[in-house]
């Protein structure tokens, strides 16, 4: 049983010269330097639109010096948000663009989110159970963010079909589903932040709605729970992603989570040291920034 813990993206403008050098996010050197500080990160582009197999290649490309790191992807968001036609082309578009990193062995799981509003009602549990056949052959967790899908039958259906259960950290408003512990499949957690303030506000954009920095309590607290996961993962791996991506909040968490759960210092790039200088305090390696990437002093 493996624990990885890594974010979601890695391509983001705001992680200049916080992440990494300015001009870094667009570039291949921003997928390279994320993937020596974590061994998974979560594929954001395949959420807005299926990727293609030259996309893929170019991805396995930036991390092929780092054996042991894994992907794991987003569905396209027309299977979770736009229930009522079938995307039969974009299901196919989608299982190509996957076909180089799970013949890679670096897909280690795909991941459906469902918005809150997806309610567990008769026409959504059918809905769910025709989307996990069609998405049989992946390695699927499904984040079900509505309370109401926090039900031991639920589990068990779940559990009985493979499917992971994503346990999600995220501003608790109005019915919003509660972190747990339980384990249907792949262990996949997401720490989406717990800002309340924005999270349902109509005129806020996402960087507002992402913009939270756990405290050292909350990371703590989250790596007990996380060992509490362990205790019952019976050989399943459990991926934990970090989403609380705005200015570089979300490697910064995963740093200082990746250390707790190690036990041990973590390597951090100097940008980032300077941006959190909270991270003194799980700082092994520094690693160097220049135009051609990180490199270690």
């Amino acid at each position: 049983m493996t624990v990885r813990v890594g974010t979601a993206g890695w391509s983001f403008p705001d992680w200049e010269g916080i992440v990494y050098p300015r001009g870094a996010s667009r570039t291949r050197e921003a997928l390279a330097l994320l993937s020596r500080l974590f061994d998974v990160l979560e594929i954001n582009v395949s959420f807005y639109r299926p990727p293609t197999v030259a996309m893929a290649r170019q991805w396995l490309a930036a991390v092929s010096g780092r054996p042991s790191f894994r992907f794991t992807a987003k569905i396209w968001r027309g299977f979770t948000h736009e229930r009522d036609r079938r995307h039969a082309e974009q299901e196919t578009a989608f299982g190509q663009g996957m076909a180089p990193l799970r013949e890679s062995g670096r897909l280690t799981a795909v991941l459906a989110q469902f918005p809150q509003s997806f309610k567990n009602e008769s026409a959504s549990r059918a809905y769910l159970e025709e989307l996990i056949e069609r998405f049989r052959d992946f390695p699927l967790v499904v984040e079900l963010r509505h309370v109401s899908w926090a039900r031991d039958d639920v589990a068990a259906m779940l559990a009985s079909r493979g499917v992971g259960l994503c346990t999600v950290d995220q501003p608790s408003v109005g019915a919003a589903a509660p972190p747990s512990t339980v384990m249907t499949g792949i262990g996949y957690v997401r720490l989406h932040g717990r800002n309340r303030r924005d999270w349902f506000r109509k005129d806020a954009g996402r960087d507002a709605r992402y913009d939270y920095l756990y405290s050292h309590e909350e990371i703590q607290q989250w790596a007990d729970r996380i060992g509490l996961m362990r205790a019952a993962a019976r050989g399943r791996d459990i991926i934990v992603i970090a989403n609380n991506h705005y200015r570089g909040q979300a490697p910064a968490n995963a740093l200082e989570l990746k250390s707790l759960l190690s036990g041990g210092p973590v390597d951090v790039p100097e940008l980032m040291l300077k941006a959190f200088p909270r991270l003194e305090k799980v700082a092994g390696a520094r690693l160097r920034q220049g135009g051609q990437g990180a490199l270690p002093l």
